[in-house]
């Protein structure tokens, strides 16, 4: 039994002019026309759920239509209702039709000409700038409720402040990224703990969780700029900036967490540890400390170096500019004569880690020749000379890296037409200046002296 009514196509065959038809066509015209409505209506309402609606429109209809390869109908997307008129055709069969706005020609005629529109142009504008919304035409005007609301003087919202115009190009409104109350408490005692020197089985299970916790990588970015803030703010205190980057080396020991977005803001801090100009207390309060202190600047740019190595050999792959950068730093710190020496011991450890045999050879070994004046002024001043030795130190073992990378035969570095005795000591004074040249004539190595004047090593 058809759903549709097999009078409709009657009607519809005799408003065409065929009289009669045979009943059963009727009954297969019919199923056949509710067949059609029916894929229609299916398809329309396919697009009526992909644009998230739950009211079927006409747009709809025609699209499935269109998709249907049928000729879409027009004139139904108007936003006036339509009028629905109602003819009687007999008793009980009331017929409705659309009723077609009659129009008076002679007031279309009479009627003024519409406006002619603008020309199609195109332009481009800021919507807003680093958060602030400039005040310009293209942009919606502030209420006055917002300017109402506006910040008036220091203590005002600084977002407010920028909805309404009246405030700095530079202030942007702030953006507050949610912790869990959980990430919150760990936070608050993980951060004091690794500062506390009173209590170190507490420092020591703080850094193990930063190590192994894999739960903590929405805190990344406020442990680096943690540890930004208090090397900015502590450099005279060793064992904050000592344990700043104890910290850094957890998180990036830690597997379960993706330090490659924060090496450009971890990087600075480092470096400040590693060429810093003044670290830790001042020189007159550490003049009687010994090197050997593990409380002094140098071991501490002794582990930072450590440190930016790793960073270097993790992130380099990914990252092309990051050694070179950091060796064009630390060549800079070496070559200001203005800097202190723990400056110059930072910056020959960092060149060392970081460009190895073939950085030393092409960056510190040319340069030691007129680094020697600074060595000489250094040695010669009792203040200075504990430090001045430290770096003659780091040259040598820069210096050993040529060594272990040249190329050996029997153990041996072979390279023939060395100069002997005087002559020798001579050609190592005018490669590495006096200070260094003596000591690494004294050393007795030949492997290093060899590895040292010889550019082309001969197997």
């Amino acid at each position: 039994m058809s759903v549709w009514n097999p009078e409709n196509v009657t009607d519809v065959a005799e408003s065409i002019g065929i009289a009669s038809l045979n009943r059963e066509v009727v009954e297969h015209l019919a199923r056949d026309v509710e067949f059609r409505i029916s894929e229609v209506l299916t398809e329309a309402l396919k697009f009526m759920r992909h644009a998230k609606r739950t009211t079927l429109t006409t747009q709809d209809v025609s699209q499935a239509l269109r998709l249907l390869e049928v000729e879409p109908l027009y004139g139904y997307e108007s936003t006036r209702p339509l009028r629905f008129g109602e003819a009687s055709i007999g008793p009980g069969q009331p017929l409705f039709y659309v009723e077609d706005e009659e129009a008076d020609l002679e007031k279309l005629i009479n009627a003024p000409l519409p406006k002619v529109p603008r020309e199609i142009s195109f332009t481009a504008h800021w919507l807003a700038v680093e958060g602030v919304q400039p005040s310009i035409p293209q942009n919606p005007i502030p209420t006055q409720q917002q300017v109402d609301m506006a910040a008036r003087g220091p203590a005002g919202n600084s977002t407010l402040a920028a909805l309404s115009g009246n405030d700095n190009p530079n202030t942007r409104p702030p953006v507050k990224h949610v912790l869990s109350k959980e990430l919150q408490l760990y936070f608050d005692r993980v951060a004091p703990a690794i500062m506390d020197p009173s209590n170190e089985d507490y420092r020591n299970a703080a850094f193990a969780s930063l190590k192994t916790d894999t739960g903590i990588h929405q805190l990344v970015p406020y442990f680096v700029q943690y540890v930004a803030d208090k090397v900015t703010h502590n450099l005279k205190s060793i064992f904050t900036l000592t344990s700043s980057m104890q910290l850094l080396a957890a998180l990036l020991e830690n597997p379960s967490l993706y330090m490659a977005p924060y090496v450009p803001s971890i990087v600075p801090a480092i470096l400040t540890c590693l060429i810093g100009k003044h670290l830790g207390p001042t020189s007159s309060s550490t003049s009687s400390q010994s090197t050997n202190n593990p409380d002094t600047h140098f071991a501490l740019r002794d582990f930072t170096a450590s440190l930016l190595a790793q960073l270097a050999r993790r992130y380099a792959p990914t990252s092309t500019t990051l050694k070179p950068r950091i060796a064009r730093a630390c060549l800079s710190a070496l070559l200001d004569k203005t800097k202190t020496f723990g400056t110059h011991y930072g910056a020959l450890l960092g060149l060392t880690f970081i460009a190895g045999a073939a950085g030393v050879r092409s960056l510190i070994l040319p340069n030691l020749g007129a680094y020697d004046a600074v060595l000489k002024a250094g040695l010669e001043d009792e203040g200075k000379k504990e430090g001045a030795e430290v770096v003659v130190q780091a040259i040598i073992r820069a210096l050993g890296t040529l060594e272990d990378d040249a190329v050996m035969v029997n153990g041996e570095v072979e390279v023939n037409g060395h100069p002997e005795g005087d002559a020798l000591r001579e050609q190592l004074r005018e490669v590495l200046g006096e200070v260094v040249g003596m000591r690494v004539f004294e050393s007795g190595r030949q492997g290093l002296i060899k590895a040292v004047l010889e550019k082309d090593l001969v197997v």
